[in-house]
């Protein structure tokens, strides 16, 4: 069937920071382009999740009166605190001079990223962008070349065996000089680019963490805003995994709390759900919670590799940019004006190429060399052994080295450390673990994963084809439930995955209706046979102020 084929001078893949910082700052330097961006949630900030800490460098670049202009950044940081967990009753609290630098928060702001797009998304309509949200790229367009010609937009109205259904839409084709991919972490389209064009060659295996986030309203004799209270060590430390978590004091007697796995762990029985549950339990947070109410869940990868693992981010008729190439700076625990910054310089360049004759489809190098010579690149080389220090050495000796290095170099090693290890190779045989028994949810602190999916608001429509694809079926019982104990019931947080004893045996289950498009599973299967996909447009969580 064919498509209906729109032409622009850039299509943006994504309505999350990079990519609308990008779209601003195009029409800023010029009018006359015409500019797209593509949102597959239901809204803008539909689908965004982030803690979220803001450093607003990269606004200030953008937009230098945001402030006048109403920009949802308004409660700047008032105490900053950093604990190391020992169990759920005891915690250290670190001074302030023994916390790596990167980390104090000072003059930063606690803020609801789902909020900042949307402020941002008002303003790049309002100088000319369209942006199309509840509309899905679902597919990369290539010329005969083989540079990138567009995306085109997933089909409507399919059944759960791929046949129209009453109403069918095929999708839309959108073509442009240049298609900038800012899907956030391992983003469906960015994966592809990144291995059609082998841009991955000269960077370390990229890492993750799994990022699991409530919304609470608590009593408003216990809210302080603007404390930023983070977290290492327990729970995670007693299976053997590490990560962090947070608790921020927002506006409106609101905080956020979360956790962060690093899916780098090896135990196959261990759920950062869980664990999350938990976490909820330790003494310096539950102060906080008890008397409250639960008002929003969320889950989200996080790219967090930083510059070692960061891949060639040009190739022919595009660029990726933000998280879908992994700017996040781990050190600071933040990706928000990183991936602003490398969107402003994606559109300082394709203008720049635009505005000198290129008629796109190019290999802009360019803007390599815009990236080193930035403050963004500076900061994550500052950056780049934190992360694999961490990994190497562990949470405390990890700890001690990036204080060092943080503290008393200011980032400036003579070496650098390298983890190129992938993040689903570290899962080991659940022979070689002993089950982790949970214990049943309170329904006060502690919550199921259906009832915590029904509060993210997410909704899929349910007849159509399945959006979590396995590669090859019989590695979900061969390889995945005889070897690890099915681990995708585990570290999914959204109970997509569900083994079902039958008469003929266990049998996969995909709930995939279930899915908050966290892109965990497509990370840590450890055989990589679980492909995400983009579901119909609109479909996933709708998050209100995540």
């Amino acid at each position: 069937m064919e498509r209906e084929a729109m032409e622009y001078d850039v299509v943006i893949v994504g309505a999350g920071p990079a990519g609308l910082s990008a779209a601003i700052r195009l029409k800023q330097l010029n009018v006359d382009l015409s500019v797209m961006v593509l949102e597959k949630g239901s809204e803008v900030g539909a689908h965004i999740l982030s803690g979220a800490l803001f450093e607003s460098r990269a606004l200030d670049e953008l937009l230098p009166d945001w402030q006048a202009m109403g920009a949802p950044v308004t409660t700047p940081v008032s105490g900053d605190q950093v604990y190391l967990y020992r169990s759920a009753t005891s915690a250290v609290r670190l001074p302030g001079f023994a916390v790596p630098a990167p980390m104090h928060n000072t003059g930063n702001t606690v803020i609801s990223l789902g909020r900042l797009c949307r402020w941002l998304a008002e303003q790049a309509e309002a100088a000319g962008v369209e942006i199309f949200p509840g509309f899905a790229a679902a597919e990369i367009l290539y010329n005969d070349d083989a540079s990138v010609k567009g995306v085109a937009t997933g089909d409507l109205g399919r059944d759960k065996k791929g046949e129209p259904k009453d109403g069918f839409q095929p999708g839309l084709e959108l073509h442009a000089k240049y298609t900038l991919f800012a899907e956030g972490a391992r983003g469906q389209l960015g994966k592809e680019v990144i291995a059609r064009y082998d841009l991955a060659a000269g960077a370390t295996a990229q890492h993750y963490g799994l990022g699991i986030k409530e919304l609470w309203q608590i009593d408003p004799a216990k809210h302080q805003p603007g404390l930023v209270v983070h977290g290492a060590g327990w729970p995670l430390s007693e299976h053997g995994a590490t990560g962090g978590s947070f608790l921020y004091h927002m506006e409106d007697q609101q905080v956020a709390v979360g956790l962060i796995a690093d899916l780098n762990y090896a135990n196959p029985y261990l759920s950062p759900f869980e664990e999350f549950q938990r976490f909820k339990s330790q003494a310096q947070i539950r102060k906080y919670l008890e008397g409250g109410k639960r008002l929003c869940y969320g889950a989200r990868a996080i790219t967090k590799g930083g510059l070692n693992s960061l891949p060639k981010q040009t190739f022919p008729g595009g660029l990726l940019i933000g998280c879908d190439a992994g700017t996040l700076n781990f050190a600071k625990i933040k990706g928000i004006h990183t991936a602003m910054k490398s969107g402003m310089l994606a559109a300082e360049t394709v203008n720049s190429a635009l505005q000198a004759g290129d008629e796109g489809q190019s290999d802009l190098v360019a803007y390599e060399e815009a990236f080193k010579a930035s403050w963004l690149y500076a900061e994550l080389h500052q950056a780049r052994n934190f992360g694999p220090a961490l990994h190497k050495f562990g949470t405390f000796l990890g700890g001690a080295f990036n204080w060092i290095e943080q503290n008393m170099f200011g980032g400036r090693m003579f070496f650098t450390l390298k983890d190129k290890s992938s993040d689903h190779e570290q899962l080991q045989a659940a022979a070689r673990h002993q089950p982790i028994e949970y214990a049943k949810p309170d329904g006060v602190l502690s919550f199921d994963r259906l009832s915590s999916v029904f509060i993210s608001n997410t909704a899929h429509e349910e007849e159509q084809p399945v959006h979590l694809q396995l590669l090859d079926s019989s590695k979900a019982i061969e390889i995945n439930f005889k070897e690890y104990a099915s681990p995708e019931q585990r570290y999914c947080p959204a109970g997509v995955y569900e083994i079902v004893e039958e008469a003929a045996g266990p049998r996969l289950q995909i709930n995939a209706s279930n899915c908050v498009h966290c892109k965990t599973c497509d990370i840590k299967d450890p055989t990589q046979n679980i492909r995400w996909v983009a579901p119909e447009g609109g479909g996933g969580p709708n998050y209100p102020n995540m």
